[in-house]
This record gives structure tokens, C-alpha cells and sequence, in this order.
């Protein structure tokens, strides 16, 4: 595949209620589809997850990001393919423009917000904030 094809983000919202061998060969097949008519370029397995809203009255689902190169016939094969696919909750395709960051390590996050440490109950979770110029600057 040539270097100058276009790089694509796909997340996968799997059925939690599917086993395990119907979600893994989710993925595996997806990967598959893209290795034949694309490149893998990377994969992010973000494990289970609660959903902003429900979707089919699920309230969370397995999270899988693959990241690829690959064509637009590659894309309507993704698109039509995953649509049939029972196991598959949600998913989306993303081009991605020049210069996107790589995604975040979403198992560091994954810890539950509660903890047994009555202490650390209402502790909130570290926010990046841009630094504010200063004078000198």
C-alpha cells in the first residue's frame, strides 16, 4: 500500500452480553478485512466501558480502536460488513487529518471512579490545563 494513502481511526462498541470467542473474532475478521485490502496500522483494545447513553438498552460495551490505511472500496466493505455483524453495537470510521496525535492509553483510565479508600472518595481525576502566559512572556 502505497505511503500516501489516507489513514483511518475505526472504534468497535462490541456486545458485552456476545462471549468472548464472538468478540474476539469480531475484531480478528475486521483486522483481516483490512490486512486484504489495506494496512493495520494500529490496535488499541480500551476493554469494557460504560456508554454516554444507551444503545439497544445496553449500558456499556467492549471498546476496540484500529487504526489503518486504506482505500474507499476498503471503506463500503467495513461499512456494509459491520452493519449485518450481530455482536457489534456501534462503530465508527474516521479519516484522520496529517498530524493527529496518537490516540490516549485508555487502559490507564479504565480504574473504576469509586475506590474502597474512603479518603480518596470524592478525589477527582488529574485535568491537563494549558499554562497561562505570564508577564515575561
Amino acid at each position: 500500500m502505497a505511503a500516501t494513502a489516507p489513514t483511518y481511526d475505526i472504534v468497535l462498541l462490541l456486545d458485552p452480553a456476545a462471549a468472548d470467542e464472538v468478540r474476539a473474532k469480531i475484531v480478528s475478521d475486521v483486522e483481516t478485512m483490512i490486512n486484504a485490502g489495506g494496512e493495520v496500522i494500529g490496535k488499541h483494545a480500551w476493554g469494557m466501558r460504560h456508554l454516554a447513553f444507551e444503545i439497544d438498552h445496553k449500558s456499556e460495551a467492549e471498546y476496540h480502536l484500529l487504526q489503518f490505511h486504506g482505500t474507499p472500496d476498503l471503506l463500503a466493505n467495513l461499512n456494509r460488513t459491520l452493519r449485518i455483524t450481530d455482536g457489534v453495537v456501534r462503530f465508527r470510521i474516521v479519516k484522520l487529518a496529517p498530524g493527529t496525535p496518537p490516540p490516549p492509553d485508555m487502559r490507564a483510565s479504565a480504574a473504576p471512579a469509586h475506590s474502597d479508600d474512603p479518603d480518596r472518595e470524592h478525589e477527582q481525576p488529574p485535568v491537563a490545563v494549558a499554562a497561562e502566559p505570564t508577564d515575561d512572556e
